[in-house]
């Protein structure tokens, strides 16, 4: 009887990673697009473009991940976060547009909150860690915040830098 409870208790739990998994594969710009709960962050229909040109007052358009290139020469970009800037991640995996999010405290060296629309489907969060991860403390790889597990996700994200507004 308990190596039956036992093994229904670990169906329970591989059903509850999985719709954990999924949920994460939706982040910005990419993945399945999943109805988040409604206790996490704030329900909107921007993505993470729109939301962080309101937030930032920086004036780029593209997809997330071209943000980088169009604001060279236009705006300051920097591999050190302040707040007000914009952090700029690569396109990975379903990520395929990218994704910004605005810097609102810098805890530490290798530690942000961040602003976001849409890392979570359909929703706006506020103040939510990112560390940096990179081997040289450049901020070119992260870790972010993933709600549903209180915890930072396991997911490694490249990431261009920051943005500065003018």
């Amino acid at each position: 009887m308990k190596q039956a409870s036992h093994w229904i208790h670990l169906r329970s739990c591989a059903r509850g990673a999985a719709l954990l998994l999924t949920l994460a594969l939706g982040a910005c710009a990419g993945g399945p697009r999943l109805e988040s709960p409604s206790h996490f962050g704030t329900p909107t229909r921007l993505s993470c473009v729109p939301y962080a040109r309101d937030v930032s007052g920086i004036r780029l358009s593209g997809d997330a991940y071209e943000w980088w290139r169009e604001a060279d020469g236009i705006y300051p970009r920097t591999h050190r976060p302040r707040v007000g800037a914009v952090l700029v991640l690569k396109r990975h995996g379903d990520m395929v547009d990218g994704h910004v999010a605005v810097v609102t405290a810098v805890r530490s060296r290798r530690e942000v909150l961040v602003t976001q629309a849409n890392w979570l489907p359909g929703r706006i969060e506020h103040h939510l860690p990112v560390i940096d991860v990179s081997r040289n403390n450049n901020w070119s790889m992260v870790r972010v915040w993933y709600e549903p597990a209180h915890g930072l996700g396991i997911t490694r994200y490249p990431a261009y830098g920051f943005i500065l507004p003018n």
